[in-house]
């Protein structure tokens, strides 16, 4: 049951619903009433937030993917490509697949961005990755949909032996939004990292799913992810991690930590290590509450308002995700992005 199968059928009974567990925090099923019309087709000018780093731009407007090939990384140069998810329709449905393959010892960064331009779309996007043996990949995905809007992003990703995967997950939410990465981790070497921050006021909902499945020897799993709520808002964040019998060496690490900055705000998180094997180095960990006050207290004391000590503490909490990021340039991006954000929460 997927959003994208429920727009190609026009069934609602695709939809996912709370009686999902993997879902239950996000349904679709009671909020849509109706499959909206396909979204026309469109064309946007060359940009995106991350323009200015270059790179192939592949973009994918109301998920039109028409004459757009699968991008196909190969070589020992490494390379860029930003790939951007763009909505101009209003009220419309669109999905899109796109197909990513990285061949041995080759190395993408992917600059991915969802870009909302119109009110009340629904919109579905899934990629799918895969990493020969050795390859590298760096995503770095800042989302910033409609307020409106209902989306959700699903990342299938396929590692190979000695491959190196990490992401940075970064949103503002929308209407129901949920961005969900699954790895298939076969261990011999292979690393991945998994990062993630929610950054959400007014009633926006975001959804942050990573699901990774060790099936070999000596594999690393790193996770962080972190979150700040206000208004209304809703950050849900739900981490899976299982260590399949066999999978000895793993070395799999999770951690969620969130703030709430309002009453009426709210945070639901579901951090999950199953394991299967022995000899294994597994932890994880969750924590939600507030600013610390006496930091705050302790800014005054030196000078600062109020208000600036509770942003500063704030864009440093958001921070460690942050510094993270291996390149540079996307780093920065990603930084300035963040300020602008928290600035208006």
């Amino acid at each position: 049951m997927t959003l994208a199968t429920a727009l190609k059928t026009g069934d609602l009974t695709k939809l996912p619903s709370r009686r999902d567990e993997d879902w239950r925090w996000t349904d679709l099923r009671g909020l849509i009433r109706a499959v909206p019309p396909a979204s026309p087709q469109a064309s946007v000018a060359p940009g995106g937030p991350f323009a200015d780093l270059g790179g192939d731009e592949l973009a994918v407007v109301n998920g039109r993917t028409d004459g757009l090939p699968d991008l196909v990384v190969e070589g020992p140069a490494a390379q860029l490509a930003r790939l951007r998810f763009v909505s101009t329709a209003a009220g419309g449905g669109h999905q899109a697949r796109i197909r990513i393959s990285v061949k041995p010892g080759a190395s993408l960064t992917l600059l991915e961005s969802y870009e909302g331009r119109a009110a009340g779309y629904l919109a579905s996007a899934d990629l799918d990755i895969s990493l020969g043996e050795g390859a590298s990949v760096e995503r770095i995905v800042l989302a910033d949909d409609d307020a409106e809007a209902v989306s959700v992003s699903t990342a299938s990703v396929n590692l190979s032996p000695g491959a190196a995967y990490s992401q940075t997950v970064m949103t503002t939410g929308a209407r129901r939004q949920r961005l969900e990465t699954r790895i298939a981790h076969p261990g011999a070497g292979a690393t991945a990292r998994l990062d993630g921050a929610y950054l959400l006021s007014a009633q926006r909902h975001a959804d942050l799913t990573t699901a990774v499945d060790h099936g070999g020897l000596n594999g690393a799993t790193n996770q962080l992810t972190k979150g700040v709520v206000r208004d209304q808002a809703r950050g849900v964040f739900q981490g899976r991690i299982v260590v399949e019998r066999g999978a000895d060496g793993t070395d799999a690490r999770m951690r969620h930590q969130a703030l709430i900055l309002s009453e009426r705000a709210e945070v639901d998180a579901k951090p999950e290590l199953l394991i299967f094997a022995d000899d294994v180095q597994c932890a994880h960990g969750n924590t939600i509450g507030a600013l610390d006050e006496e930091a705050i207290f302790y800014a005054m004391q030196r000078g600062v308002p109020a208000e600036q000590a509770r942003a500063m503490l704030t864009t440093a909490f958001v921070g460690e995700v942050i510094d993270r990021i291996g390149h540079d340039g996307a780093r920065e991006i990603a930084r300035a992005w963040a300020e602008a954000q928290l600035g208006s929460l």
